[in-house]
């Protein structure tokens, strides 16, 4: 190539040929430099150049320097070339053609020397000619890339002075703005090595692959029409560099800043932080970030940003101080040391209900039946504009893998699945399969429950759009407390309150909280209610009394430490936005603190005569082998236990019949009820077990 190949215009792709023009010009100018430097050789005919300093070089070295690389008539004509092809990538320009190089050089605020020093260091990448002619200009064979002193005089600098070698410094466009790397630290300044990044030397020639940091932690967002949207664009095309959209549960903030980066014409690059490796750099990150968006004009969105609060100050201020615009992401407050200017703050929306169905539906395109509402079927799910698109996605795989048509029980798994992972690290997560015809309960009690899941379903549209209830700090979660005594029904009530949501179930561990260690129980609690937060599903407190305990007068530390214990879990209750269970055998023993914060208390009786009678004939299913008639009238009467008891007593008479290979009979079940009975420690009388009686301990 050579300075003449300017003269062809720029035919073909028209910023392919801008480059290999310019790099024709770099042709020129190198060999100029040769030339220059073969003149001024002590040794020229030496085979070994490069690997030795011969005499005659030290002599040379001794005289003083030889003057510039390029003379300045090359300089001259260089630059005159350069405003003529300028021109012609102009023309291109206006005809519509997208000429890198040009472009590049607008986005990252190069001027003409910065531009010259980018293609020296180059050059070496797109032609490989350039390695061995760099070799010859350094005299080191070794020596392939283009070191600062040698770009700088084929850049036309040739003085070398302290504002020249500013513009390869820390704080030049080219080093901060990551499209230049100067290597070899050691090196004085001047013999220091330059390398462009692979990812810039591939976008001027026509790749858009993005860099595979940046790849890595790349993530999508979903178009969100919310009145924010609106707000957070003005703001970006006022000229505010960086905004910080804080998250709730249901809340996105990178549909939020993805739809407002699009209203000023903008291209989104949504970082995911949360897939870091421990040993991912974030400042490495943040500098090949801050690239792409550059590249490709667009805005930087990342988070969540507690991902980088964990790590430090200086590892926010990474991104939060890179030329915008940036939006940053997350669910805790602000803090201003992250970033020397103040962001612009916006809280991220919850999409209502309308919006919801309409994601929904772009989502499913076109799979759902017809009539089916998928976010009232979904409303007690607090799903991101991104779980939707994800959710119906899984659902409709689900549906097209089965070869049927998509149902509302897909639409809810695929909801489901996107709860994250985090929660079952600390609690036992139950699938509950119990439905309201399974439960066995007072009318009064069982509409309570239906009452509960009312609230769950309902609490946008109160809560939300009614603005019920949410005055001050408290959060927008349903507490419930099932009190009563064992086996009446209180976790299997919680089930299907869960199941008529299409929500999971995550019993809370005792041993996964409870530490013996000061302080420790209060980080495990709010470990789940953190998790707790991010998925959708019922938090069950089993025994919920050994957590949510009456304070007592403090007569010692422990005394002391364990109202600790409860004041943290009244103050996290508080802000805690999900739907949550309390079980308990005894509500004497809880804290009446707790009482004013339950949206309802459900007291499970034990069951009456007629309520008993039917548990024997859920507990007895059909597919039971039966040996005879049952007298279940009979047990029912005369048998005064809860619906715990009464499975209990089903399952071992089941287990007596099936060890002799025979059928159930009601022998079996006396015999099994009168082994219930000792495990709850009441006497076995003739006045309960009537005709009977003969058959106890037979």
């Amino acid at each position: 190539m050579s300075a003449g190949d300017t003269g062809r215009g720029l035919p073909g792709d028209p910023s392919l040929a801008y480059l290999r023009a310019r790099l024709g010009l770099l042709d020129a100018r190198v060999r100029a430099a040769v030339d220059r430097r073969r003149a001024t050789d002590a040794d020229p005919e030496d085979r070994f150049r490069g690997l030795y300093v011969s005499d005659a070089q030290v002599d040379a070295l001794l005289e003083g320097p030889a003057g510039p690389l390029v003379p300045a008539e090359a300089d001259a004509s260089a630059a005159d070339l350069v405003r003529a092809l300028d021109g012609r990538a102009e023309e291109a320009e206006r005809d519509g053609a997208h000429i890198r190089l040009r472009e590049l050089a607008t986005a990252f605020g190069l001027d003409a020397v910065d531009v010259e020093l980018l293609l020296v260091a180059m050059a070496p990448d797109l032609d490989p000619r350039f390695e061995r002619l760099f070799g010859y200009l350094h005299d080191d064979v070794s020596r392939r890339r283009a070191s600062v002193g040698l770009a700088l005089e084929l850049a036309g600098i040739v003085g070398a002075a302290g504002a020249d070698r500013d513009r390869l410094g820390p704080l030049a466009p080219l080093v901060a703005r990551h499209l230049l790397l100067v290597e070899d630290p050691d090196r004085p300044l001047l013999t220091r090595s330059l390398r462009v990044p692979d990812r810039v030397t591939a976008h001027l020639l026509g790749g858009d692959a993005p860099d595979p940091v940046v790849h890595a932690l790349q993530s999508g967002w979903v178009p969100l029409d919310v009145p924010e949207a609106e707000t957070v664009a003005r703001g970006l095309a006022s000229g505010i560099g960086l905004a910080y959209l804080r998250e709730r549960a249901g809340a996105s903030g990178p549909s939020l800043a993805g739809t407002a980066l699009a209203r000023t014409g903008r291209e989104a690059l949504v970082l995911d932080l949360g897939r870091m490796a421990p040993t991912d750099d974030p400042a490495v990150i943040a500098a090949a970030a801050s690239r792409e968006a550059r590249l490709r004009g667009a805005g930087l969105v990342v988070g969540p940003v507690e991902a980088l609060s964990e790590r430090g100050q200086a590892a926010v201020r990474a991104f939060a101080e890179l030329p915008g615009p940036v939006l940053l992401v997350g669910t805790r407050d602000w803090d201003p040391a992250w970033s020397r200017e103040p962001p612009l703050l916006m809280d991220a929306p919850i999409p209502p209900i309308a919006t919801r169905h309409s994601l929904w539906l772009r989502s499913l395109d076109g799979d759902a039946p017809a009539g089916f509402d998928p976010a009232l079927a979904t409303i007690a799910f607090r799903l991101t504009p991104e779980q939707i698109d994800r959710a119906a996605k899984a659902a409709r795989r689900t549906a097209a893998a089965e070869g049927r048509p998509l149902t509302q029980e897909d639409v809810a798994a695929g909801a489901r699945s996107q709860n994250a992972a985090g929660l079952e690290r600390l609690a036992r997560r139950i699938a509950p399969d119990v439905t309201w015809d399974d439960l066995v309960l007072p009318a009064g009690v069982e509409l309570q429950l239906r009452e509960l899941t009312a609230r769950a379903r309902h609490r946008e549209r109160v809560a939300g759009e009614w603005r019920m209830g949410i005055k001050g700090a408290r959060g927008i979660g349903i507490t419930a407390l099932y009190a009563g005594d064992s086996g009446t029904g209180k976790t299997m009530s919680a089930e299907v309150v869960a199941n008529d949501l299409g929500l999971d179930v995550y019993v809370i561990d005792l041993s996964t909280v409870v530490d013996k260690y000061i302080g420790e129980t209060e980080k495990n609690l709010d470990r789940i209610f953190t998790e707790a937060d991010r998925v959708s599903a019922v938090l069950l407190f089993d025994e919920a009394d050994a957590l949510f305990g009456k304070r007592s007068e403090v007569k010692d530390a422990r005394d002391r430490y364990a109202n600790v214990e409860v004041a943290y879990l009244l103050q996290r209750m508080e802000r805690f936005d999900g739907l949550a269970i309390l079980t308990t055998n005894l509500r004497a023993n809880v804290d009446e603190a707790f009482v004013r914060r339950l949206d309802a208390i459900v007291d499970f009786p034990m069951p009456e005569e007629e309520h008993r009678l039917r548990l024997w004939q859920v507990h007895l299913g059909p597919e039971l082998p039966v040996a005879g008639d049952f007298d279940l009238p009979f047990l029912a009467r005369q048998f005064r236990i809860s619906g715990g008891s009464i499975r209990n007593v089903c399952v071992t008479a089941a287990y007596l019949a099936a060890a002799e290979d025979r059928s159930v009979a009601m022998a079996d079940l006396v015999r099994a009820t009168e082994r219930e009975y000792r495990k709850l420690g009441r006497l076995t009388v003739e006045a309960e077990f009537g005709e009977y009686y003969s058959l106890v301990g037979a």
